[in-house]
């Protein structure tokens, strides 16, 4: 009679199993790596009403060739060599310490381990809680059976499980794939619910259509680069990036106390996504937004993010997934944490990973996806501009049909009133005027159109007095004007700024000087000793006055306004020295009186006196004096 036997001490066994993983999907990584160690072609995951089952085709295991017994020992060293790393498939074995059979004990008490290798049937009930001396409950001959496997295999039966399977497929799916993305026709696995069958046998490429940026690492994932969008054709290069595999070399002991050279290789993708939006997971599942380490293809770390990122916003929108065969080289020492959710902070290969995503990888995709969303606010800042203009065309063409209807028919209505036209009472003249304006009358809705996309305030300034004009900027933005109703050209903001290819001047005279709408644009001159040395400054203070558009003086000391300025306003005067920009209390509290009045012109919401002056005490140093 069969006999089994489970070599660690049912205390550990009993501490451990409901607390070693965390996650149903961590349990079925390491019940997945069994089956790819044992050569399977399919894994079957199978949700039934009472149990959760993982079964498998791959050679079983013989209770007479002894591979039950050393599957019971707990921790044992299953390869300490490359001979040993491999299997007859000639995959790279997941597998190392032999604690992953522990895992489906974190989802029930009770498992049941079924197996088929030719003649060979076995099974028992790893248990929590096991017989005196660690004895399994053995399961009889006839009461073994498989649900999808017909030849040799295996079968996990998790029964009464803690943990439950999401109920939609392609969530377990997408789930999967984060833990396993190199499946494929040689190793699939199937998701059965209800009878409803869902393969898994692929990368899941949807990721990579949904990206923004890309940077690939190695000939392998080289082919994922035409499945990012092409945006922006012009600039596909700077955007999506293949590149060779990293290699770093490294000094490291092995096994035996012995030091060699070895050659850490960074092979995989990382990228950004375009837009964040929809991707909230469920509690269980794996987020969207992460940075994944793996070893022969299985995960070893989810998600290195939150070790390696500066907690940036744009860091949401990071994705990737990187492979680093060295950490599971048999001949070097085991970094993988105990409940193999992640690794050893102290390994130096672990160390030369992170230094690497952190200063280089990391870096150039950020400064990639920031790349793009210049170039997408541009493209729609350029959108939006040739609406204006067929806008304003519009306006122009209605303004001339507008008085040469009104003259026309003016004139018709006038001369209907009678020959001799000095007898007639003016009152009826201009009464037959106003009656053909009122009949003639253009689109209003359409002015009232261009009126609205105009910009309202032009920040005029030189770049040396950039940080004065950016405390502008930031109190307008406090006193809830709109960025883009701002004309900035050094702005950061780049909805700000002039699209690509149109100069402020020309944007000022098609939009302004050419313009049938009434709509003016408040100029808010940044002047400093620096204002003379720019010939676009003073251009700017010249269209002032000659336009008599309203302005403000914001004004750096010792320099003083001049005409066409109005130097007759109370400016306000900011001083500056080699530590900065810095204001008196008393030109804090002017500074903020000239911002509010300008909302007040210009019909914005302004905040009181006091928020606005603390406000500007965060963006610029006050002294008392």
């Amino acid at each position: 009679m069969k006999k089994y036997k489970l070599n660690i001490d049912a205390r550990i066994l009993e501490l451990l199993g409901p607390s070693l993983y965390t996650n149903i999907y961590y349990v079925l990584a390491e019940l997945i790596a069994n089956a790819y160690d044992a050569d399977a072609d399919n894994v079957y995951i199978i949700a039934n009403k009472d149990d959760i089952t993982v079964e498998d085709d791959g050679h079983g295991m013989s209770y007479e060739r002894g591979e039950i017994d050393k599957y019971l020992k707990v921790g044992a060293i299953s390869r300490e060599s490359e001979e040993e790393s491999r299997t007859k498939k000639n995959r790279y074995k997941m597998g190392r310490k032999g604690v992953g059979k522990l895992a489906a004990l974190s989802v029930s008490e009770n498992v049941l381990v079924k197996t088929r290798s030719g003649k060979d049937i076995s099974g028992f009930v790893l248990s929590r809680h096991p017989q005196k001396n660690n004895i399994l409950d053995p399961i009889p001959a006839d009461e073994i059976s498989f649900q999808k496997v017909t030849g040799d295999g295996t079968s996990i039966v998790m029964q009464k499980p803690q943990y439950r399977l999401h109920a939609n497929s392609e969530v377990v799916a997408r789930n999967l794939l984060k833990i396993f993305p190199l499946v494929d026709a040689g190793f699939r696995i199937h998701i059965i619910r209800d009878n409803n069958i869902r393969v898994v046998d692929s990368f899941d490429k949807t990721i990579v259509t949904q990206l923004s940026a890309l940077i690939t690492l190695g000939k392998n994932f080289k082919s994922l680069v035409p499945l990012v969008p092409n945006a922006f054709p012009s600039h596909r290069s700077d955007l999506v990036k293949p590149m060779p595999i990293k290699a770093i070399p490294l000094a490291m002991k092995d096994n035996h106390g012995e030091e060699h050279e070895y050659s850490l290789k960074i092979k995989g993708w990382i990228g950004a996504y375009t837009s964040t939006r929809g991707r909230k997971a469920e509690m269980t599942d794996f987020p969207d937004n992460f940075i994944s380490l793996y070893a022969n293809q299985k995960l070893g770390e989810f998600n290195i993010l939150p070790v390696v990122g500066q907690n940036k916003l744009n860091e949401v929108y990071v994705v990737g997934q990187l492979h680093v065969d060295l950490f599971e080289l048999s001949e070097l020492p085991d970094m993988a944490l105990s409940n193999r959710q992640g690794y050893k902070s102290d390994d130096p290969r672990y160390a030369a990973v992170l230094d690497f995503v952190r200063k280089e990888l990391l870096a150039d995709v950020l400064k990639m996806r920031d790349l793009f969303v210049d170039l997408k606010k541009t493209d729609k800042g350029k959108r939006k501009l040739e609406l204006q203009k067929a806008k304003e065309e519009r306006l122009r063409r209605q303004v001339k049909r507008y008085r040469d209807q009104v003259s026309k028919s003016a004139t018709q209505r006038i001369v209907g009133l009678g020959r001799n036209l000095s007898k007639i009472p003016r009152r009826a003249i201009e009464r037959a005027i106003a009656e053909e304006i009122n009949e003639n009358n253009p689109d209003i809705g359409l002015k009232r159109e261009v009126d609205e996309m105009k910009k309202r305030i032009l920040i005029s300034q030189t770049y040396g007095d950039k940080s004065l004009s950016d405390t502008i900027y930031q109190m307008l933005l406090h006193n809830n004007v709109p960025a883009d109703h701002i004309l900035y050209t050094n702005c950061d903001d780049q909805q700000c700024r002039i699209p690509e290819g149109m100069h402020v001047y020309e944007y000022l005279r098609d939009f302004f000087m050419r313009s049938y709408s009434t709509q003016k644009i408040l100029a808010i001159f940044v002047t400093s000793k620096n204002t003379k040395k720019s010939w676009g400054a003073v251009a700017e203070v010249g269209a002032a006055w000659i336009t008599h558009i309203d302005h403000k003086i914001f004004n750096i000391h010792p320099f003083r306004p001049e005409h066409p300025l109005d130097n007759a306003q109370t400016w306000h005067s900011t001083n500056r020295d080699k530590e900065g920009c810095w204001m008196s209390k008393l030109n804090a509290d002017i500074f903020c009186q000239k911002i509010e009045s300008i909302c007040d012109v210009l019909e914005y919401q302004s905040k009181d006196r006091a928020a606005n002056v603390a406000h500007l005490g965060t963006l610029i140093t006050i002294r008392d004096t």
